[in-house]
């Protein structure tokens, strides 16, 4: 069978003059290409027009995950080459690779993507050979920089080498027994004819090994589609997706990192393809030199000749007929760069720049990285979703640059890019939902401003910024994988959130206010059902006290945007109050420091109890009895045993709390313990005489370094008083010493020019000082 392999490295220029060379020269019957074969049937969409870059997204949902995955696409794409070479020569074109939803692409967000983990032991030995820092350097010197006589045979023998010393995966062969399927399927359909593969160079070898002499069996044990070609894979029952085009970017080209990424540097690599390296490197150097003089850094016409002067001599030295990629970089940096760097240069590395990166290299890195943005034809298909976030957004007048709004709940209406709804009007409260279900699917260009955060905010109205973004299109089409309207998306995606968020609390409220925020009540069920479950499994106090505050707040208050009074709600709030008083009631910790968090979950609570606790069937006593517990129980952290005791307090009164107080413990800890009685019994402790006395009593009998010690927790726990009720705290200790009369406010107290720790650290290093002095008789 005359078959022709070829290698590729994906978004290689070299490959891609090789691919195209090869096919204009053989004009081949088919040429088969690695990509998705339930794309095949749209190649012609593929091929309409667009402004590249351009990319596959596929996604998939089903009831155990979601993923998606992206095939990006480039002039100097090696796969993007063989389809417009091939269509010219006359070829059928085919992707021959499994869909991206498929188990053997499970995880693989870059269909695209070279730098594989599993040949890295080998390109490391090569790196070494060659004395060159990473893949990427070592790749341009073989190959790009390189004459290219000789490509093809270069190509495959390093192939070979990686291929022969490097195990494959599971996945991997079963991606190469489909593709062979396709091969063979093509040597019989060709006959005598010329057949092009162009697939990544790690399968090549296998691909050459299962094809060889096969071509009586044209599917190779693939599944038949019953014309004779391999059958495409058909979703699971249960499961959707689907594929689509949407632009790209060379930003999101250069993004992926680790073992998820390609060739770095695309527009140099855009440069090289279309004019050679030696101009594709004096361009750069000139890009990178405007680029820096637009920031105001600092760019002579020396540097630029310097520079330039450094990456010839380079290039010489590495044995380079032209100044690569790295020659350029290195140049750049021998001649803008004058001061220490405190992180490695970036190309000599993989991945992504790390903070504390010298600002003119990141600049240089941005330079050849580029700013290009694809663009679809007009006639690309779309997937339902865009279609109609569009139509709503103009119904609604919230489309950019569409008419202002009008009616009720569009007050005020979009100047300079904001608009402000109220909530308190069906309109409103629709419009609403529309911006928030965009904001939850990541749709860039809806940034609310100002908003409810709790269900008990008295806040009737928002504020959002709405503008214009180049990746809207991106998302929405991305956003079309979780479904075909805005409603049924955002469902999706918050369903997600709370799968991925079991046992973190503090997500899963965030996800159910959400969920009121869009509007989704069939979202909200479905939440609210596992909710109670994930509410189980809490194993902290404090995320499961936030729960259960938002929660609660919605349960009780949220008529504005309909949960209030919801039964799956009500669920929750029981599930939620009864673990926080497990989990409390089974902490120690001695004398660990006071925790806002865990206080808070008291709060939360006992707020369930007062405003909940009849409605909902919460025990009382049973509750007030945990209290009851915790408060006596030493082992217990202090300030969980003061915010027990201030919760039975505020919800059945105490008979003796002054003597309570009195008991809180020594300096190291009755800071901890008044914070969070304070916080549970705050308006308690304001209204009682007595408590202030003791406290008064208690902080006054304290020696200096008793209370340095006791200072940190103080100012914690009085911060729980609001200013205005410190004032009061402040004017009835100046009365207890008998100045209310003259005329000292209690707000003189609160005004302290310094820190109050260092005062008191102050007041006791002087008080040292003179038992020092008086020690030794000199004072």
């Amino acid at each position: 069978m005359a078959v022709t392999f070829i290698g590729v490295r994906h978004h290689s220029p070299a490959c891609a003059r090789l691919v195209a060379g090869t096919i204009t020269r053989l004009r081949p019957v088919h040429v088969l290409v690695e990509g998705p074969a339930d794309m095949n049937d749209r190649i012609d969409e593929l091929l309409l027009g667009h402004e590249l870059p351009v990319a596959v997204f596929s996604s998939y949902r089903d009831a155990e995950r979601h993923a998606g995955s992206w095939a990006p696409l480039c002039a100097y794409s090696p796969e993007w080459v063989a389809l417009r070479a091939g269509r010219d020569a006359g070829a059928q074109v085919r992707f021959i690779d499994l869909p991206a939803w498929h188990e053997a692409l499970a995880d693989r967000e870059n269909r695209y993507a070279d730098a594989e983990e599993r040949y890295a032991e080998v390109v490391d030995r090569l790196c070494e050979a060659f004395a060159v820092d990473n893949v990427d350097t070592l790749w341009d010197h073989l190959f790009e920089i390189e004459p290219a006589d000789g490509l093809a045979e270069r190509l495959a023998a390093y192939f070979d080498l990686l291929r022969g010393e490097s195990a494959a995966s599971e996945r991997d062969e079963t991606r190469e027994a489909y593709m062979a399927g396709w091969i063979r399927a093509a040597a019989a359909d060709a006959g005598d004819r010329p057949v092009v593969v162009v697939t990544g160079g790690f399968h090549r070898p296998a691909l050459i090994r299962l094809t060889a002499g096969a071509t009586a069996q044209p599917t190779g044990g693939v599944d038949d589609g019953g014309d004779g070609w391999p059958a495409v894979p058909a979703l699971p029952d249960g499961a959707t997706g689907g594929s689509y085009l949407v632009p790209y970017s060379f930003r999101r080209l250069d993004a992926f990192d680790g073992y998820q990424s390609g060739m770095p540097s695309p527009e140099y690599y855009q440069r090289l393809w279309d004019a050679g390296p030696q101009s594709a490197a004096d361009d750069l150097v000139q890009a990178v030199v405007g680029r820096l003089r637009e920031r105001r850094q600092r760019a002579s016409t020396a540097d630029l000749v310097a520079a330039r002067a450094a990456a010839a001599g380079l290039a010489l030295v590495r044995g380079h007929p032209h100044p690569g990629r790295t020659d350029v970089l290195d140049g750049l940096a021998a001649a803008l760069v004058h001061d220490a760097l405190d992180e490695p240069l970036p190309w000599a590395t993989r991945g992504r720049l790390r903070a504390g990166t010298h600002p003119v290299v990141v600049e240089m890195v941005a330079a050849l990285s580029g700013d290009r943005v694809g663009r679809l034809h007009p006639d690309t298909p779309l997937p339902p979703l865009v279609h109609h976030a569009v139509a709503e957004l103009e119904r609604e007048g919230l489309a950019p640059g569409g008419p202002e709004p009008h009616g009720p709940g569009r007050r005020g209406a979009r100047t300079g890019g904001t608009v402000e709804i109220a909530l308190t009007s069906e309109d409103g409260l629709r419009r609403s939902r529309l911006l928030h279900r965009l904001r939850v699917l990541g749709v860039p260009g809806f940034d609310r401003l100002r908003g409810p955060a709790t269900g008990i905010d008295p806040v009737l109205g928002e504020e959002w910024a709405v503008a214009d973004h180049e990746h809207r299109l991106v998302a929405l089409i991305e956003a079309g994988g979780y479904g075909a309207t805005l409603e049924e998306a955002a469902a999706a995606v918050l369903a997600e959130r709370l799968a991925g968020g079991r046992g973190d609390t503090e997500r899963l409220a965030g996800a159910l206010f959400d969920a009121a925020l869009c509007g989704t009540a069939q979202v909200s069920e479905r939440l609210l059902r596992d909710l109670t479950q994930a509410v189980a499994a809490a194993a902290h106090l404090d995320g499961l006290g936030r729960l259960l505050a938002v929660v609660l707040a919605l349960w009780r208050h949220d008529r504005l945007l309909g949960t209030a009074g919801s039964a799956q709600l009500a669920a929750v709030v029981v599930a939620a109050h009864q673990r926080v008083l497990w989990l409390a009631e089974g902490l120690r910790g001695g004398a660990a420091p006071a925790e806002p968090g865990r206080i808070d979950a008291l709060v939360a609570a006992r707020d369930a109890t007062v405003h909940a606790g009849r409605t909902l069937g919460l025990d009382r006593d049973a509750t007030l009895a945990v209290m009851d517990r915790i408060a006596a129980d030493r082992e217990a952290p202090p300030d969980l045993r003061g915010a027990a005791f201030g919760f039975a307090w505020s919800v059945a009164g105490a008979a003796d709390p002054e003597r309570t107080v009195r008991g809180a413990g020594g300096p190291a800890v009755a800071g901890d313990w008044l914070a969070g009685l304070f916080a549970l019994a705050r308006e308690e402790v304001l209204h009682t005489d007595g408590v202030l006395a003791v406290l008064d009593e208690l902080v006054s009998g304290m020696g200096d370094d008793d209370f340095l010690v006791a200072l940190p927790a103080l100012r914690q726990a009085f911060a729980y008083f609001p200013p205005r009720e410190r004032e009061v705290i402040a004017t009835r200790l100046l009365e207890r010493r008998g100045l209310g009369d003259a005329g000292v406010s209690g707000r003189v107290l609160l005004r302290v020019g310094a820190d109050p720790q260092r005062i008191a650290a102050a007041a006791a290093l002087e008080a040292r000082v003179d038992a020092a002095l008086a020690r030794e008789g000199l004072l």
